[in-house]
């Protein structure tokens, strides 16, 4: 029987009763003393304790320094959610390094930009994975890696070491992960570096947005603005001792690597990371690893679903869970309850330059939150910023037309200040200064509106909307609209140029089943405005729609699809 939200926050403040500044490797440190034996990471393969787990991160930064890794570096790590990950992660910070975690579904000329656009000294990266070959990619873009590294391509890069997952021939010529544990291994330890000796305040990680409009940037975070924002995802969905929380969205993002990896660490918890999703994998190790909370995003919430409709065993460690990242439907939210019993189901909002989610449901919030909110401001207790009311970052809204604050439940931008919002992107000092208005708030560029209760309503981008005709068009309301419809999953409309109308609507479909298009047509025409109506609706394979790591459409690359199938570019 789970104790009450409220005493679980209190047991949390108890154990913390003011914000203790450390680094990552310095969080790491304490929590091996303070849960020495408590089970952090959880594969099938292996269960690494905290104990464990901080003298292999000991070991790999000795290895990483013995190879010429300095304090300041910049470690771009290309790897999916092995244990591997989470040692690499923190050796980077004992070195006084910063990570560069990138998306290792990036194709050869993507990880090229990368590299060169983070000033990448060092290279951690699988061989290979899902199908992708990482050494052909290497070989592509800097010929020679093996010996000189990123050479006269990239004069930065001093080092790549390769990690070997099993999925490709091994390049023995590389420099293997293995090898550098073997290296730090047999060092003294008292040669090791020192742990926890970083600046709390120094940059951690260099995580590059997602892009749901444009190409990535990599967004500066600190190491004391994470772990505020891991310490504040505990605090407001109240972590009780030893959680464990089961998630595949992938590390190298805020999701994942914040509300997961981060988050356990001040309740001695784990995490069981998996390497893909599949929801019956996922079910299967519910049951295995005493999972006590899924991290998910709502097209793998309805996969789950269906899974578990196929499954006839319950699943008593399960307790909570966050699903958030993406529209979902009404449905979504009655049926997890009755799939798996009454659950601590929560929803949110966040963003990689706000560290992670900002807004979240409460634990104990009625169904009704979920099905009309993003969440509510995230309360954080001591993580919070002293200077904003209890919140680590805050918002408003504005009008951008008149550049005033709107009034509560009014529609603006939403903008955000706080400890934990980024100071900025690095190496594009242009797009820094444009992120931000006169008096330092930061434009998220999403619409939304906020409520006397502090709950977040989130209504789409300002770079999604669109004028039909000189009227101002929010896609939400027409997928909202579409996902009403039975069969209809999920819906993304977009703007395409059109003659008469300045822009006109496309209307993507995901369905289950059979849906006749023109009858949706209609629906849309019945209860839309004229100008809302989408001008063509097209159907779209789930696997087919172009997402970021948490789910979220890209809808600059929709509507690239929708020009060429309407033959409106060529391909």
């Amino acid at each position: 029987m789970l104790e009450s939200v409220a005493s679980r926050q209190a047991a949390l403040g108890a154990r913390f009763p003011q914000w203790p500044s450390r680094s990552l490797d310095g969080m790491l440190a304490w929590a091996a003393e303070a849960f020495a034996n408590n089970d952090f990471v959880v594969t099938d393969k292996q269960v690494y304790s905290y104990a464990e787990m901080n003298l292999w991160v000991s070991k790999v930064a000795a290895g990483l320094q013995r190879s010429g890794v300095k304090s300041g570096d910049h470690v771009a790590v290309v790897m999916a959610n092995y244990a591997e990950f989470v040692a690499v992660k923190f050796a980077i910070s004992r070195v006084g390094a910063i990570a560069v975690p990138l998306n290792f579904l990036n194709r050869s000329n993507e990880l090229a930009y990368l590299l060169a656009q983070s000033d990448a000294n060092y290279l951690v990266t699988m061989d290979g994975f899902r199908g992708l070959n990482y050494l052909h990619m290497l070989d592509q873009i800097m010929p020679g890696w093996q010996q000189q590294g990123g050479g006269d391509t990239f004069p930065k890069l001093r080092q790549v070491i390769v990690f070997a997952t099993g999925e490709v021939e091994p390049d023995n010529s590389a420099i293997d992960f293995a090898s550098l544990e073997l290296c730090g291994a047999h060092d003294d330890e008292k040669s090791h570096p020192e742990q926890g000796r970083q600046n709390a305040h120094a940059i951690a990680d260099i995580i590059y947005t997602s892009g749901t409009t444009g190409g990535p940037k990599g967004v500066m975070l600190s190491h004391d603005m994470v772990l505020r924002a891991a310490y504040g995802s505990a605090y407001a969905r109240a972590f009780g001792p030893s959680r464990r929380i089961q998630f595949s969205l992938p590390m190298y993002h805020v999701y994942g690597y914040v509300e997961g990896l981060l988050a356990v660490m001040y309740v001695g918890g784990a995490i069981v990371p998996q390497l893909k999703f599949d929801p019956l994998e996922t079910l299967r190790a519910v049951t295995q690893h005493r999972v006590n909370d899924l991290l998910l995003i709502p097209t793998m919430t309805s996969a789950i679903l269906e899974a578990r409709k196929t499954l006839h065993t319950d699943f008593p460690s399960l307790n909570a869970m966050l699903s958030s990242g993406g529209k979902a439907p009404a449905s979504l939210w009655p049926a997890i309850n009755q799939a798996f019993g009454k659950l601590e189901i929560t929803t949110g909002y966040g963003m990689t330059e706000a560290t992670a989610s900002t807004t979240v449901t409460r634990p104990e919030d009625p169904l009704d939150r979920l099905l009309t909110t993003n969440g509510r401001l995230r309360d954080v207790g001591i993580a919070a910023d002293p200077t904003q009311n209890g919140l680590l970052v805050a918002y408003r809204v504005v009008d951008t037309a008149t550049e005033q604050e709107v009034a509560p439940g009014e529609l603006g931008e939403l903008r955000i200040k706080g400890l934990g919002v980024t100071q900025g992107y690095y190496n594009k000092p242009e797009a820094t200064a444009a992120a931000f208005d006169d008096q330092g708030w930061m434009k998220t560029g999403d619409l939304g509106s906020i409520d006397t209760d502090r709950y977040l309503r989130l209504l789409g981008r300002t770079k999604e909307s669109y004028r039909c005709g000189g009227e101002q068009v929010l896609p939400f309301e027409i997928e909202a609209l579409l996902m009403d419809q039975p069969r209809v999953i999920e819906a993304f409309v977009v703007p395409v140029p059109d003659q008469k109308m300045g822009e006109a609507g496309v209307g993507f479909v995901v369905v289950s089943g059979p849906v006749n298009l023109p009858s949706l047509k209609v629906i849309c025409a019945e209860q839309l405005a004229r100008f809302k109506v989408p001008k063509h609706l097209l159907l779209i394979d789930a696997a087919d729609v172009p997402r970021t790591a948490t789910g979220r459409p890209q809808k600059f690359l929709l509507v690239e699809r929708a020009m060429v199938a309407l033959g409106l570019s060529a391909e």
